[in-house]
């Protein structure tokens, strides 16, 4: 089969690993211009560890929004060849990637995404018609993969663990903002501030949210101390949630009222949103998601 027969939602086609579509690179660097690349800490410290740097400096000379989306520029090259489309800051004319062993994972699967509900899991790609074709039409003449022989040479395996587990730690940290919502007392005191701040954070752009967060707790989320462990992206998340809970914990200790449980909650929810967005999804969404759900427990907005 050379397309697949099935659409996961209107603009969205759904695939199955026996699908076999042209999935050999024609190496044009096509897909290094003019694209979004977002991060997991894991990611920001492997991208770092392949360029010799701190995560630190990597998050300040290459990326944007304080680590979690990689910088795109215009430059003389990409203005010249490429349409006008920002190049990534990663990208060297006439090389390609020049932290190809430690690309993450958006790259590994382009053109395909993730779609996660549950334990399923599911591979797509935009629109009906197959992404390369329009960009890079020799693909067509070079040999065809299916889904699953593409994801095995794509070595997509660490990448995926690393994204499941942040996107738990994404839930763990939504969790504590319910929690100081709504077992503390705050909601059922007739509290309307606390949702109203979580849906302000969801509207927020990256940069007004990070700045609401602070430098303090973006390093928390974004720059863990974790140690020796890029190599196994399950214990890395691990200790790097064992690191969040004890600084959060140490945060709760200091809560005196009902105004510091709200900005206490806010900023809960402003890092779950953060993380979010680093790891692809839509926070002006997921917060009504949550928001709703506050509401069915018994919150006011």
């Amino acid at each position: 089969m050379k397309k697949p027969m099935n659409s996961a939602r209107p603009g969205v086609t759904r695939l199955a690993l026996t699908d076999s579509l042209p999935l050999t690179c024609s190496r044009d660097g096509v897909c290094c211009h003019g694209k979004v690349v977002c991060l997991n800490p894991w990611e920001l410290a492997c991208l770092a560890a392949a360029k010799g740097l701190t995560p630190a400096d990597f998050r300040d000379q290459y990326c944007e929004f304080d680590g979690i989306r990689l910088r795109f520029d215009i430059t003389a090259d990409s203005a010249a060849v490429w349409k006008g489309l920002p190049e990534c800051s990663l990208y060297v004319p006439d090389r390609g990637c020049s932290v190809y062993g430690s690309r993450p994972l958006v790259c590994r699967l382009y053109p395909f995404g993730r779609m996660r509900s549950g334990n399923k899991l599911h591979y797509i790609h935009q629109g009906r018609s197959f992404p390369c074709l329009v960009s890079c039409p020799a693909v067509l003449d070079l040999p065809y993969q299916t889904i699953a022989e593409y994801l095995v040479g794509q070595k997509v395996k660490a990448g995926e663990t690393a994204q499941d587990n942040y996107l738990e730690i994404m839930q763990q940290l939504a969790d504590y903002a319910f929690m100081l919502l709504l077992e503390t007392g705050l909601a059922s005191s007739g509290d309307q501030l606390t949702l109203r701040l979580w849906r302000k954070l969801g509207k927020n752009d990256p940069g007004q949210l990070a700045k609401y967060i602070g430098s303090e707790w973006i390093n928390h989320l974004m720059l863990p101390n974790t140690g020796d462990l890029l190599n196994d992206p399950a214990a890395f998340a691990c200790r790097h949630s064992e690191m969040l809970e004890s600084q959060i914990q140490a945060l709760f200790s200091n809560l005196a009222d009902f105004a510091a449980l709200c900005q206490a909650s806010g900023l809960m929810m402003g890092l779950a949103l953060h993380l979010a967005r680093g790891l692809g999804a839509n926070p002006a969404e997921l917060v009504e998601h949550w928001i709703m759900t506050a509401k069915e427990l018994g919150a006011c907005e």
